[in-house]
């Protein structure tokens, strides 16, 4: 069949979704090859605009962050136009959606970003405090397509956003509930469209087939209801989850493009002419991998200078480690106290100016720090721009939390210790996984869940539940991320606005050389 005739005609609607700042498919802790990247990616939406002109192509969110060079140019250089708008811009993106990284740099960057855009950045759900107006960009696009067709796209940003961000890059921001707001634009849409798609910046957190919860339901993942309870969607494009989707609810056409540029999400769309009006007749999802993918030239060369700058200063010398700091084992680390993470920690502490402090091992992929320290190897272990944050908490909120990142660990049946699979499935949450500092514990795996701290002591006294004391941890866990809901609205005792990346280059660079030290404050037992 054609891409189009008089009465029927086929569009195909292109997502990515949670670039996190990739453009080249490297993976920048050693510069080795990565099956990711803008650059793959860009040549899939050329093959799709070859095979059928008619494309609406979108980002959806989470797009500025998440590499040495977007933390390049956000931090050390934000003179030039942002790498990442450039790429989008260079590629004709018809939209894109505020994901919640996209305030990780604060709002003059993020109104940088927007400013440089030829597209619109959507977001109906994200207004000024008190009332309806966006804060950033508009709430929908009409996009007019050949044949007279039609077609809305709403822009949704999950509402979570306020448990993890710096209050200060949301200040004067109100995340209004995106299902509710979805019911308020959707109709009025359905009259203006022929086609209605709707952009979240969220995902699911029910099964698809059976609306099983499939995670504790905060509201950070409304994908579900979103097919369930607005009527008139007729595509909903997901992310957030960073999870490989598609399928149908409920009438309603889902796809997730996984992350990283790792694939390209299509639905293709199908409508027809009746009674002098478009109509879909057809529509089916499909993810397109990059894997194998020839990147695009010229999107190479667009980021050149941005990525020429970014390498010479991640390999910038910051001083020497003594003795074993790199990671050989990511379940040993977390299983037993390590000299990397007590240097996080001990970072952390100086710099909260307390004597109490948890961390965790991001990803699996993290190398630890070789006797050579660059900048590189900072970012390739401490990934995210957190800034740290003092609380007081009490006796009782450090149980819970440790409680919390126990149930990190499967029930232990006698073979090798496991993660349990709300850590892993729908996507790895190993940040989620603390270990602490200035405390003494013992977290024994064979007990439920609820029930494994064993051992807690403070200066070598047990912990007292009502008691007081102050601990430093990132921005992201103070807010309550990752389901530490014993942090949300404590009194925060001081807030340290730097990037923690930043302070653990600081901290090494004014004392030259750093001792990987263990004192072996916590463990991880079973019967």
């Amino acid at each position: 069949m054609s891409a189009s005739n008089r009465n029927r005609t086929t569009l195909a609607i292109l997502e990515t979704s949670d670039v996190h700042g990739h453009v080249l498919p490297i993976h920048y802790a050693n510069n080795q090859p990565y099956e990711v990247g803008l650059a793959k990616i860009a040549t899939l939406i050329d093959r799709e605009r070859q095979i059928n002109p008619n494309v609406i192509l979108i980002d959806n969110g989470d797009l500025i962050q998440g590499t040495p060079l977007t933390y390049y140019h956000a931090r050390i250089d934000n003179r030039p136009p942002d790498p990442m708008v450039q790429v989008l811009n260079h590629l004709s993106y018809d939209a894109a959606v505020l994901g919640n990284h996209e305030f990780n740099y604060g709002q003059d960057a993020l109104g940088k970003a927007i400013r440089e855009s030829n597209f619109p950045w959507l977001s109906a759900n994200l207004v000024k405090s008190g009332s309806d107006e966006p804060f950033f960009g508009q709430p929908y696009l009409l996009k007019k397509l050949p044949g007279g067709i039609t077609a809305a796209i709403l822009g949704l940003t999950t509402h979570y956003i306020p448990n993890w961000e710096n209050p200060h890059h949301i200040a004067g921001m109100e995340f209004l509930d995106a299902v509710e707001t979805a019911k308020r634009w959707v109709p009025i849409l359905r009259e203006r469209a022929d086609l209605v798609i709707v952009s979240y910046h969220g995902g699911f957190e029910r099964d698809l087939e059976t609306g099983e919860p499939t995670e504790k339901l905060t509201g950070e993942n409304q994908g579900y209801q979103l097919c369930m309870e607005v009527p008139g969607i007729d595509v909903l494009l997901t992310g957030h989850q960073h999870r490989s989707i598609t399928g149908t609810v409920n009438g309603v056409v889902v796809v997730q493009p996984s992350y990283q540029g790792r694939a390209l999400g299509k639905v293709s769309v199908e409508l027809e002419q009746q009674a002098g009006r478009w109509v879909v007749a057809a529509k089916s999802a499909e993810l397109l991998s990059a894997e194998n993918v020839e990147p695009d030239a010229e999107v190479v060369e667009l980021v050149r200078p941005y990525e020429e700058k970014t390498q010479i200063w991640l390999d910038q010398p910051i001083g020497k480690i003594k003795g074993d700091m790199l990671v050989h084992d990511p379940m040993e680390i977390r299983t037993k106290d390590n000299p990397l993470i007590e240097f996080i920690n001990r970072v952390q502490m100086a710099y909260g100016q307390v004597d109490i402090s948890n961390t965790a091992l991001f990803d699996n992929e993290a190398p630890g720090f070789k006797p050579d320290v660059t900048m590189r190897d900072i970012v390739a272990n401490y990934i995210y721009p957190n800034t740290l944050r003092v609380l007081r908490v009490t006796g009782q909120d450090i149980k819970d939390a440790l409680e919390q990142s126990a149930s990190y660990f499967a029930p232990y049946d006698g073979g090798p210790i496991t993660v349990n699979p709300r850590f892993t499935t729908p996507k790895p949450q190993h940040y989620n996984y603390d270990m602490w500092e200035g405390i003494e514990y013992r977290i024994n795996i064979s007990r439920p869940v609820g029930e494994r701290v064993v051992m807690l002591r403070y200066k070598g006294q047990p912990v007292k539940p009502d008691e007081y004391y102050e601990v430093v941890m990132n921005n992201y866990r103070a807010g309550g991320g990752g389901n530490y809901f014993m942090f949300q609205g404590k009194e925060v005792v001081r807030d340290i606005p730097t990037d923690v990346s930043e302070l653990i280059a600081s901290y090494i660079l004014e004392r030259g050389t750093i001792e990987a030290t263990c004192d072996h404050n916590w463990e991880v037992v079973h019967d």
